[in-house]
């Protein structure tokens, strides 16, 4: 069968995941009665829960005699260790823009990366029936975009769709006809993207995907670059040194039939598979015929720009809501985490109970940390930092990061002023329709930890923020942090409610009445700029004396609820996240109060 290997390429939130269900349904890879989940290629929870694709995954569609491999790719920075291996595997890239907001940060970058690469796009303008629609206007952003990234002629000659993936259609007038559905996507993807090149000699595959079955062990995705491959075959694989790794058999061979993946008896070059059997060789290793003996090169990945400490539990409720607590099973998690994911970098510290996790994001690391929650593990974490380099001179460079932030006219002052305190500077100021304005701003990566909940606080949500790393650039110089103190409880045991109502005038809470609280514990915020002891702990001296006015109910203020994204954010350095499956409680490093003065004194004089 002949064969086609696109990517979608689209910025978070613009409609990629729906358009790929489209496809599968109208290409017939369903049942007429089968029930199938919304996006269903965002099979993990947390995509489900976010709304974002994390994970790279590939399926297919068959379309008048030919296979149309399709991977859908993340579409947040964050996540470009996935996007930058996958491309490798495919011809050509489905570049979906919204309608409205043209091409974001996330969209660019994606973009970079599969010209580079040499694939042919086609654009589909996505969104066509949004009330503030700018098709036109969209479709010039998107020609300026691929020229500022050096296209060729032949890639700045694209094709363009309009249409609404949700409801199932695309056509190359933006009016329609709307009853022909899909079908000219599908068929100008048969008409545009070349056959994949097949390559002569034995078997040889790179290792894309890579992920854990309880059944078959290690599977690998990747794409076929020559040769062919049965079960049973005796394969072995090399790293990227040309070193061989280790030699075993094929156990499995998977391809990928609309959303199930299907055991095959051959599979031949060009097309994209999932292999098992191996125990060892993982992404950007070669996978290869025992003949073969030079390895093929693998896509360089971006290095990461920030890192934090995950660190074994030490407070005084430590295994009292978690079953995976040690430092040997922390340090296999993570290890088989980086595995297969190429933009982790793990490093184990001096005392051998914490770790430091390196990655593109916060939002990569988050999402890291709340799986691990949801397998049971108990963790310390720290606040994100930068992740600095020095240059040939000796003078120390940090990640400047592109932003752009879409806000309503009247709160586009407050975001210049919060970002020119965060040592960044204004690039462009132009008006994108309905009275809202869109920023760029190039800043620090240190400056933008944390900003997220502050823009919407200032912004009452209005605001949408995308980040995009740009470049390394010379140190800018001191940012001031957070400007509240913390309230720290001064005992352990369980919050009482007359105890917060009293202290409600030091500042907000952050836990609930009945909460487990110790000392050194964060319990709120306080209104002035140190941190201050309180005491949650004291219950209401009861006499046998009754009294007018002496039983009032204690009416309480809502907590502000930490989530484990916010909490990331607002923590400072001499703090720390505690994580379990049950609860996220921010504390101090140094719980004694002593402790914490002599750390004190020795940052003062060093």
């Amino acid at each position: 069968m002949k064969l086609r290997n696109i990517a979608i390429i689209a910025h978070v939130d613009h409609g990629k995941t729906t358009l790929v269900d489209e496809l599968l349904k109208q290409s017939g890879s369903f049942r007429e009665n089968q029930r199938v989940a919304e996006r269903v290629m965002d099979s993990n929870d947390l995509e489900k829960e976010r709304g974002i694709t994390i994970l790279a995954k590939a399926t297919s569609v068959e379309w008048k005699g030919v296979r149309i491999n399709i991977v859908d790719t993340p579409g947040h920075a964050d996540f470009g260790g996935e996007v930058e291996r996958i491309l490798s595997m495919v011809d050509g890239a489905i570049v979906l823009v919204d309608s409205s907001e043209g091409p974001m940060p996330q969209t660019k970058f994606v973009v970079s990366k599969a010209l580079k690469v040499g694939l042919r796009p086609i654009v589909a303008i996505n969104k066509i029936d949004r009330p503030d629609g700018r098709h036109e206007e969209v479709i010039n952003e998107v020609f300026d975009l691929f020229a500022n990234l050096d296209a060729t002629d032949e890639q700045l000659d694209f094709p363009i769709l309009y249409g609404s993936g949700r409801d199932g259609w695309m056509n190359v007038n933006p009016e329609g006809p709307k009853d022909q559905g899909l079908a000219p996507l599908l068929d100008l993807v048969l008409e545009h993207v070349p056959e994949p090149t097949v390559e002569e000699g034995p078997f040889r595959m790179i290792g894309t995907i890579l992920e854990a079955n309880n059944f078959l062990g290690r599977i690998i995705t990747g794409r076929i670059a020559s040769g062919s491959i049965k079960p049973n075959q005796a394969v072995k694989v090399l790293g990227q040194d040309g070193r061989t790794i280790e030699t075993g058999r094929i156990s499995k061979i998977l391809a990928f039939r609309g959303i199930e993946r299907t055991a095959i008896e051959e599979a031949h070059a060009g097309d994209i598979v999932a292999i098992a059997g191996l125990s060892k060789g993982t992404v950007a290793d070669t996978f290869c015929d025992p003949s073969v003996t030079e390895a093929m090169t693998a896509q360089p990945i971006d290095p990461p720009t920030v890192t934090m400490s995950f660190i074994v539990n030490d407070s005084p409720l430590a295994g009292t809501e978690g079953d995976k607590v040690t430092s040997r099973v922390i340090r296999d998690r993570l290890l088989k985490e980086a595995e297969g994911n190429v933009a982790l970098k793990i490093e184990e510290a001096e005392g051998k109970d914490s770790f430091y996790v390196s990655g593109r994001g916060e939002l990569q690391l988050a999402v890291l940390i709340e799986t691990m929650r949801r397998e049971g593990f108990e963790l310390a974490v720290s606040r994100p930092r930068v992740v600095m380099h020095k240059d040939e001179a000796g003078n120390l460079m940090e990640p400047i990061e592109e932003v752009v932030v879409d806000v309503d006219e009247e709160h586009s002052g407050v975001v210049v002023q919060k970002m020119s305190e965060r040592k960044a500077e204004m690039t462009e100021l132009r008006p994108s329709g309905g009275n809202r304005v869109r920023l760029k701003f190039l800043a620090p990566t240190r400056g933008l930890i944390g900003y997220q909940s502050e823009l919407l606080t200032d912004t009452r949500g209005t605001a949408i923020m995308n980040r995009l790393f740009h470049d390394y650039q010379p140190y800018k110089g001191p940012i001031g942090g957070r400007t509240n103190g913390v309230l720290l409880s001064n005992g352990s045991g369980e919050a009482v409610a007359y105890a917060m109502f009293n202290l409600e005038d030091r500042g907000p809470m952050i836990i609930e009445p009945g909460e487990k609280v110790y000392q050194g514990m964060i319990i709120g915020i306080h209104s002035r700029d140190n941190d201050l002891e309180v005491n949650v702990l004291k219950g209401k001296q009861l006499t046998n004396i009754r009294a007018a006015g002496k039983d009032e109910a204690v009416k309480l203020t809502p907590p502000i609820r930490m989530t484990l994204d916010r909490a990331l954010s607002w923590i400072q350095d001499d703090e720390l996240m505690e994580v379990t499956p049950k609860s996220i409680r921010l504390r101090k490093m140094y719980l004694d109060p002593n402790d914490r003065k002599r750390f004190d004194k020795a940052k003062l004089a060093g």
